[in-house]
Order: structure tokens, then sequence, then C-alpha cells
């Protein structure tokens, strides 16, 4: 079991993917320096994702709305 541990983590170091200690040290100093920015970050972020939904509702209403348009100007000629 250790051999594949050992494995698995050399492969990693190959590729330059940081470990499970390195991500935690990489973690905290950047809870530390932008600690105080990361609420307003993903409130912004949820903001988006709420606009975003929102604009896509309305786009496929606003093009049901224009098929239907179509439809009745294609009868009209």
């Amino acid at each position: 079991m250790d051999d594949t541990l050992l494995i698995s983590d050399k492969f990693l170091a190959v590729l330059g993917i940081p470990g499970s200690w390195e991500t935690i040290i990489i973690l905290v100093v950047v809870l530390i320096f932008f600690g105080n920015r990361i609420p307003g970050i993903a409130r912004s972020l949820g903001s988006g994702i709420t606009e975003f939904k929102s604009g896509l509702k309305d786009g496929s209403d606003k093009s049901k709305s224009g098929a239907d348009t179509e439809r009745m100007d294609g009868e009209d000629s």
C-alpha cells in the first residue's frame, strides 16, 4: 500500500502538482492575504450566476415569443 502511495506522490511531483501539505500551506497563505476579500468575491460571483440564469431564462422566453411572431408574419404573407 505504501509503495502505491509513493509512486503516486512521485508521479504528481513529476507533473509539478503540489501535494497535500503544499496545498494546505498555499490555502493558509491565501486566507491570510485575501481573507477579508473572499466574502465579497463570493457574493459577486453568486449575483453574477443569478443574473446569468435569469438572462438565460429571459432569452429563451424572448426566442419563443420571437418564433411566434415569425409564424404570424409568415401566415399573413
